[in-house]
C-alpha cells in the first residue's frame, strides 16, 4: 500500500513534478552543458556537482510519480466535532501538565517541529476520530504510552503554507 494522501497533497505533488520537468530539469541541464564545455571531466568538480544536481532532480521526479501512482486518496473532511485531517487540536498531556497546539496532517507533509502530526504517528492515530474532552492512551511501543485530554478542535482550511517532506 502506498502513501495515504488528499486531494490537496496530490496537487501539490503535480505541482512540483512541473515544476521540477519544466524549471528545475532544464537548469541542471544547462549547468551540466556548462560544465562539460570547461574540459577535462575526469578533475572538473563543476562537471560532478551539476551531474549530482541533475541525478537528485530525476530521482525526486520519479520519487513523486511513484509516490502518485501507488497512493491511497483519502478525504479531509471530518464531523465538526471529530478530529480529522487538516484539523488544529489543542492537546493537553497529563505527565506534563502542558497544553500543545497540532494540526493533524498526512505523512507527506508532517513536520512535528512546526505542529504537523501525521495520521500515522502514534499521536496522530491515538487522537483521529475523537471528540474535546475525550481521554486517549497515545501508544509508544507494546504496552508503554501516556495520556492525553482533546481540548479544542479548529477545523483549518488553509494548507498552502505546508511543504511536502523531502525523502
Amino acid at each position: 500500500m502506498g502513501e495515504i494522501l488528499t486531494k490537496s497533497d496530490v496537487e501539490k505533488i503535480k505541482e512540483e513534478i512541473e515544476y521540477r520537468k519544466l524549471v528545475v530539469r532544464k537548469k541542471e541541464l544547462e549547468a551540466v552543458k556548462e560544465a562539460r564545455a570547461q574540459g577535462d571531466l575526469s578533475e572538473n568538480f563543476e562537471y560532478k556537482a551539476a551531474k549530482q544536481d541533475k541525478n537528485r532532480n530525476e530521482s525526486r521526479i520519479r520519487y513523486l510519480e511513484k509516490m502518485l501512482k501507488h497512493a491511497k486518496i483519502v478525504s479531509d473532511d471530518s464531523k465538526e466535532d471529530e478530529v480529522g485531517i487538516n484539523n488544529t487540536v489543542d492537546v493537553y498531556f497529563e505527565e506534563d501538565d502542558e497544553i500543545e497546539t497540532y494540526r493533524l496532517v498526512t505523512s507527506v507533509r508532517g513536520n512535528s517541529l512546526r505542529g504537523l502530526i501525521s495520521i500515522e504517528s502514534p499521536l496522530g492515530k491515538a487522537i483521529k476520530g475523537k471528540k474535546v474532552n475525550d481521554r486517549v492512551l497515545v501508544k509508544t511501543s507494546g504496552d508503554d504510552g501516556y495520556y492525553v485530554v482533546i481540548k479544542k478542535i479548529e477545523n483549518t482550511t488553509d494548507d498552502s503554507s505546508d511543504t511536502l517532506r523531502k525523502y
